[in-house]
């Protein structure tokens, strides 16, 4: 392998990596805000007791996603300069306001929500978790907007003095179609991926009080986990609804800016009329007329691209020739195996999802709390199945673009483009390699110390030091300062 190759398995090592912790702090951050606003609604210590138990899962994931992300902006410098040199004008800009404006906002409510605690007025300290929720998903527009100018740029110039992309309009930038379409399917999923953890969690539990013949009406099972669960159910229905109706808009648009990125999501060799859409092919796929699709629904893949069963989609051996008299000499197909399997796995693994939204609305109507085993076992394999249904996305949505770095518009500037090989640094590939070889291993620790922390607390449940202290039975040194505030706005 050469640099280009152990640079492009490093970015994609590091991103996966980063991404799988991303939906969860984008999605969770606004549950706990939900389960802190119905403990200050309905006086329950049971939401108490939750916020705090989720709080906690929702700090150590933020943490570790903080640590891995900040690697990503400086492998712009490290590993791809050249591209960094070409787009840094306008990728600078998003990255700027995610920082200033978004990273500055969630770090700061953070740290108050954190130890605001018997300290804040109680309105102003479920403000500060509120805020918190705002910047996450505020810092995903921003990343959102400036990956989605790399598929598709906009409010941009070609200096060919420069030989560079220069930013002439911010707002156009901001607003391009592409983002406004990726930003609230990207939101969708990563509720989710909060919900179906929140309800994995809260099943186990709700399971494991029962089996312990612990359901009565005060019990942990009844007044705390239930609701919680009932409540991801819920947030899980609503959110795979919106991913079907934001993924939809998202194909027809890919079918208009990157029609061979729609053809190798198919691995649809040659342009057809009606294409169907396979859910099981045998051959190669990258020697693409090896392909033959076994089990396919027709019409499905032209309904993806232009609502219409009937319409025309071109084949990726068209859509090379096209390129190469577009663009000159050159494969411009991506890795159409990779390609075809995430997006199937992105769609497929949503299944985890539904099954458990479904079963756990059921075992859990009319007041029931469930004590069978399969629920159990299906609330813990719920969990990974969004999580790798998001990296799945990415990597289709990564690889399908390849072999750009910057996608041209197809009716944009039109030397606003850039291909990988195109973007890379000049660095020597054992350097390269001892750098991969150095992030590989630090994140697997880093993961490592994520899984077993989450696993800790999780086994531990919501403590009972974590009961409010004015709805516990004990004492509290701090009833005298909580006195001295308004009583409608005090702990």
């Amino acid at each position: 392998m050469d640099a280009l190759d152990v640079s492009r398995w490093q970015f994609g090592i590091t991103t996966v990596y980063h991404f799988l912790l991303v939906p969860l702090t984008i999605g969770l951050a606004p549950l706990v805000a939900v389960m802190q606003t119905m403990w200050v609604i309905t006086g329950k210590d049971s939401w108490y007791r939750l916020t705090k138990f989720f709080g906690k899962l929702f700090l150590v994931n933020f943490a570790l996603g903080v640590a891995t992300g900040i690697v990503q902006e400086f492998q712009f410098g490290m590993n791809w300069s050249e591209y960094s040199r070409f787009v840094g004008d306008v990728f600078g800009a998003p990255l700027a306001l995610e920082g200033l404006v978004a990273f500055f906002l969630e770090s700061t409510f953070l740290g108050l929500w954190i130890f605001g605690w018997n300290r804040l007025p109680k309105l102003v300290h479920l403000a500060t978790i509120w805020l918190v929720a705002i910047g996450v998903n505020a810092s995903a527009y921003f990343i959102i907007a400036a990956n989605s100018w790399m598929q598709h740029p906009v409010g941009a110039i070609y200096n060919p003095d420069t030989g560079r992309a220069e930013l002439v309009d911010i707002v156009a930038m901001l607003t391009n179609n592409t983002a406004l379409a990726a930003f609230p399917h990207a939101v969708a999923g990563s509720f989710l991926t909060a919900a179906t953890f929140v309800a994995g969690i809260a099943g186990w539990w709700m399971v494991r009080s029962a089996r312990r013949g612990e359901t009565g009406p005060e019990s942990d099972a009844r007044s705390m986990f239930r609701p919680a669960a009932r409540l991801a159910f819920v947030v899980m229905i609503v959110s795979g609804a919106a991913l079907a109706l934001t993924g939809d808009i998202q194909g027809k648009l890919m079918f208009d800016q990157q029609p061979m990125k729609m053809a190798s999501a198919e691995s649809l060799c040659h342009t057809e009329t009606g294409a169907s859409f396979s859910i099981l092919t045998i051959g190669t796929h990258n020697d693409c007329d090896s392909v033959q699709h076994i089990v396919a629904i027709p019409g499905l893949t032209s309904f993806l691209a232009e609502s219409d069963t009937g319409a025309t989609v071109q084949g990726v051996t068209e859509l090379q020739a096209r390129y190469e008299q577009m663009y000159g000499p050159g494969n411009y197909r991506p890795n159409l195996f990779v390609t075809y399997w995430a997006f199937r796995a992105m769609i497929g693994l949503a299944a985890g999802s539904a099954a458990l939204a479904l079963a756990g609305l059921w075992v859990t109507r009319g007041g029931r709390i469930p004590y069978q085993r399969w629920f159990s076992r299906l609330s813990l394999l719920a969990i990974p199945t969004p999580f790798l249904a998001n990296s799945a996305g990415w990597i289709f949505t990564e690889m399908g673009r390849q072999p750009w770095i910057v996608a041209p518009n197809p009716t944009g500037v039109d030397m606003i483009r850039l291909t990988v090989d195109q973007g890379v640094s000049d660095h020597p590939v054992g350097l390269v390699v001892a750098s991969l070889a150095t992030f590989t291993v630090v994140y697997a620790a880093l993961g490592a110390v994520w899984f077993g922390l989450m696993r800790r607390y999780v086994q531990a449940g919501p403590l009972e030091h974590d009961r409010h202290p004015h709805t516990d039975d004990t004492d509290d040194t701090d009833d005298t300062d909580d006195a001295a505030r308004p009583l409608s706005f005090a702990y």
